[in-house]
């Protein structure tokens, strides 16, 4: 079982899952922009960017997350979204070992790990320098389907400068985060009962066939398939 709530921290989200027997279907996660700090007993580890679907592994396990608004996690983690694309790390593999330990020792006696993961993650946040507002602006701009020129017009950049803004914040350049964000939106409208058709114009596809191949691409599986999936 899947649940998600709004975290107090601006834009993040916490997120718990449990998975009971290895029969029970995992679902896949599918690149959203993100980046997420992962908590599952005796273990903390940074989830990166995602450019394909990620198909979780190993045994069944309780499982806790705080999913960062995209752009922020870089600042928090103290490591450029680029260099996790694609990856699952551990997080002494980027804060001191010891203070790793100590973390992970709370969370795992904590009576409830999810609320203890996500005060880890406000009291780092507390000795953060806040994400650059712009950043936030980029995701609004590719969000609504700006292309990657104009939103760079618009926020007074070059294309290359955008470029690299958007490797060290969000993992990748801005052209896949486009990518990335109009099948988030695609999604939202086929979970919603949208005819696949009208998606394909709604989110800025070419035609239906053209959100077929994005989706396969991304998420790994046909849309129709992926929106089956219990």
């Amino acid at each position: 079982m899947y649940v998600e709530r709004a975290s107090r921290l601006p834009g993040a989200v916490v997120w718990h899952r449990a998975v009971s027997t290895p029969a029970q279907a995992v679902r896949p996660v599918l690149p959203d922009g993100c980046m997420d700090l992962l908590w599952t007993e005796g273990r903390l580890l940074v989830a990166g960017p995602d450019t394909r679907a990620h198909v979780p592994g190993g045994a069944p396990a309780r499982w806790a997350g705080v999913r960062f608004y995209p752009g922020t996690a870089p600042a928090l983690l103290g490591v450029p979204a680029d260099e996790l694309r694609d990856l699952r790390v551990g997080l002494a593999d980027l804060w001191p070992a010891a203070l790793v330990r100590r973390l992970t020792a709370r969370i795992d006696a904590a009576a409830d790990p999810v609320a203890a993961l996500e005060e880890v993650a406000l009291d780092r946040a507390e000795d953060t320098e806040p994400a650059d507002p712009l950043l936030r602006e980029i995701v609004t701009a590719l969000g609504a389907g700006r292309p990657v020129a104009d939103t760079a017009d618009r926020l007074g950049l070059s294309t290359r400068q955008l470029h690299r803004r958007s490797l060290t914040a969000f993992g990748y350049g801005p052209r896949t985060l486009a990518r990335v964000l109009r099948l988030q939106r695609a999604l939202a409208l086929a979970w919603d009962g949208v005819p696949f058709a009208e998606v394909a114009a709604r989110s800025g596809f070419a035609d239906q066939p053209h959100l077929a191949r994005e989706v396969k691409e991304l998420a790994g599986m046909p849309l129709r398939a992926l929106l089956a999936d219990p």
